[in-house]
């Protein structure tokens, strides 16, 4: 069986934050039930797209697994149904801008109201309480009020972005643990309870080992590009045949480790000496660089880390999105998995980072627009045939 066979999540999530959550639920097994409105669907549909009529990458790679089906939430009918899903759901999941689904008349309690077992889960760029609880965010603006944008770049340059969207899926991952901690104490109280996720708490959360030095010197830490340590070496070295991303980055960090690299480099007549011991390496990174640089420009940053790995240091090759979706040992892990889509054909793409031993991932397209209405609606409420006509007719669907 699947880990979450058996639970169902009514998703009205939107772009990033919210689907990433719900997708993660979906790989591990639960019912996603996403609900999008009628015509246009879900704004992630068309987001960053080919100019194609077919739905964007951008929304399959977070979108999988789920079944799809339009609600018109405005009308009278459309929330009668949408109680009905709610009423036989255990999972609620939203990222609307701030009130958003209180304006749809469904706050906390109404939601309660209607269904005391039900976990509603919340997703907010700056929560619902505080001074900030009413603006909006988006990926970047959490990165930057979350602390990681400090913490990146050099330090004569201006903060940067870090690439990784860890203000939108970093949230949704974490708002994915709450509702499973939710679900599990339920078991006990046999009652729903509201959950909430803010995009500024998860970046501070990933970002939380920058704070140390605070505490030892009441100062922000500052930018150090590639650098562990002020003075240390980078330890990220370009390799042949000198592409943009032919780097491998180094991590010799213990005195083990040192001296398995010497092993590597053929300098074992370095062991030993003083300016290399674990006090000494962090004063004499421009030593050590010139060691390493020179060993890894005659390697392709594929041979440089096979080999330092082999020899028991940390390395890894600087991998681009396209060497990411044919690495062999994301392969290996099922990471990348290939799926067919009706619109986009095969392709690959990133599944279930959980493995759990007993329940293997549920990985499967994500849905066309409303695919599962007709389905959804049976299954649950019992309408179909005319009804279902009239539905459309009337947009409700």
């Amino acid at each position: 069986m699947a880990a979450l066979d058996g639970i169902r999540i009514i998703d009205l999530t939107q772009y990033e934050a919210g689907t990433s959550c719900t997708e993660t639920l979906a790989f591990l097994g639960a019912d996603v039930i996403k609900i999008e409105p009628p015509g246009r669907g879900e704004p992630g549909r068309g987001l960053i797209n080919d100019g194609t009529e077919a739905d964007s990458f951008y929304f399959l790679l977070l979108n999988a697994s789920k079944r799809s089906v339009t609600l018109n939430l405005k009308a009278e009918r459309g929330r009668e149904l949408f109680e009905d899903l709610l009423r036989q759901g255990d999972v609620v999941v939203e990222n609307f801008a701030p009130a958003g689904l209180e304006k749809l008349g469904y706050p906390w309690e109404r939601i309660q109201q209607i269904n005391p077992r039900i976990i509603y889960a919340t997703i907010k760029g700056f929560g619902t309480v505080g001074p900030h609880a009413g603006f909006l965010a988006f990926d970047p603006v959490a990165q930057a009020a979350g602390g990681a944008m400090a913490r990146t770049g050099y330090p004569d340059g201006e903060p940067i972005k870090p690439g990784p969207t860890v203000g939108d899926t970093g949230t949704g991952v974490h708002a994915a643990l709450a509702i499973l901690g939710a679900i599990i104490q339920r078991e006990t109280t046999g009652r729903g309870q509201k959950v909430e996720v803010a995009m500024q708490d998860a970046v501070l959360n990933l970002t939380r080992v920058g704070l140390r030095p605070y505490y030892d010197e009441r100062a922000p830490l500052p930018r150090r590009g590639n650098q562990l340590a002020a003075k240390g070496p980078r330890w990220l070295y370009a390799c042949k045949p000198g592409g943009p991303n032919d780097y491998v980055f180094v991590y010799a960090s213990t005195d083990a480790m040192w001296d398995n690299l010497l092993d590597v480099l053929e300098r074992t007549d370095l062991r030993g000496d003083a300016r290399f011991t674990r006090s000494g390496r962090a004063q004499n990174g421009a030593v050590i660089d010139e060691l390493v640089s020179a060993w890894a420009a005659q390697r392709t940053k594929y041979e440089a880390m096979e080999a330092l790995g082999a020899a028991g240091v940390p390395a890894g090759a600087v991998l681009d999105t396209a060497e990411m979706l044919c690495n062999p040992q994301l392969l290996a892990r099922e990471t990348i998995v290939e799926i067919d889509h009706p619109q986009r054909g095969r392709f690959k793409m990133v599944g279930s980072v959980p493995k759990l031993r007993d329940s293997p991932p549920v990985i499967k397209p994500a849905p066309r627009l409303g695919q599962h209405t007709a389905e959804v609606l049976a299954e649950l409420t019992g309408i179909g045939g005319e009804e279902l006509a009239r539905l459309r007719a009337d947009s409700v669907i």
